[in-house]
């Protein structure tokens, strides 16, 4: 298969009509994808009206013989509707690539629900809905190269795309990237909070705190050292980052921010177990 242009993408079924949908969606039509070529069900009136309002599109409230020219069909519903809404579409894609975007719900269970093995996972994060997405990919040994060509064609306008080579290597990504932004929301929120306390108009302080993690990322991706290279070097000992990071040290965020992590990873694990029974 030859890369394909957004509009030269075949037809692609969305299930589902939140907010990472509208990511996908949002940035294929924008790069040419035309309207005619999606399907999107969506049993919430108030979402399919914000659908056709945003896309101009005709969302369904069900699944219908329509979706059985989509060539993808992309899963975004919540972990727990993920099999009853699986249900009902299942005898009209027999021969779709599945892409699935549902938190820890894994694979087999898809497959088993769906009746077919040609079924990819991607662990996205909410970033993408600014086309800055990290997304973790694993794909069913079905998968064909070419699947997996059209999967990260679907889902290019939303960013960054990892493949993992074992499907318990999205635990990790989900603990890692896909609940990474909250971290990053949580420490600019500290660092806005703690500007306010030390004088700075509330509007500065967010600047501030926005600005320099925007920098940081930036230097860190185009720098070929680790980061804590990085750091060593805005670190001299005795100043003013020493003190700060000293005494992050001396509270064990380093450690306590790792178990946090472990426990979005664990969480993942969780979900699966309670999601992803038949």
């Amino acid at each position: 298969m030859s890369d394909l242009t957004p509009a030269a993408l075949p037809a692609i079924a969305f299930i589902g009509g939140g907010n990472m949908a509208s990511a996908i969606l949002g940035g294929l039509l924008r790069q040419g994808l035309p309207t005619a070529s999606v399907e999107v069900v969506e049993p919430f009136e108030d979402a399919r009206a914000r659908l056709a309002r945003d896309f101009g599109i005709t969302p369904q409230p069900s699944a219908s013989a329509a979706l059985g020219r989509c060539q993808v069909v992309v899963w975004a519903v919540k972990p727990q509707t993920f099999a009853d809404a699986a249900r009902p579409v299942r005898a009209f894609t027999p021969g779709a690539l599945h892409l699935s975007v549902a938190a820890g719900i894994p694979s087999e269970s898809i497959a088993g629900w769906l009746g077919t093995d040609n079924v990819v996972r991607a662990m996205p994060n909410t970033p993408a809905l600014v086309g800055q997405g990290m997304s973790g990919l694993f794909a069913r040994p079905a998968v064909s190269a070419d699947g997996r060509r059209l999967v990260e064609q679907v889902l290019a306008p939303t960013g960054q795309l990892l493949w993992v080579d074992t499907e318990s290597a999205l635990d990790a990504v989900t603990a890692v990237s896909g609940s990474g932004p909250a971290y990053v929301f949580y420490f600019i929120e500290a660092m806005t909070e703690a500007g306010i306390e030390m004088g700075l108009p509330p509007a500065q302080a967010q600047q501030l705190a926005i600005g320099t993690f925007t920098g940081a990322s930036a230097l860190a991706q185009a720098s070929t050292e680790p980061p804590s290279v990085l750091r060593e070097r805005v670190t001299s000992k005795g100043g003013t980052t020493y003190a700060a990071l000293s005494a992050m040290e001396a509270a064990g965020v380093k450690a306590q921010f790792k178990t946090a992590i472990r426990a979005a990873e664990q969480r993942a694990r969780e979900l699966a177990a309670e999601f992803g029974r038949a």
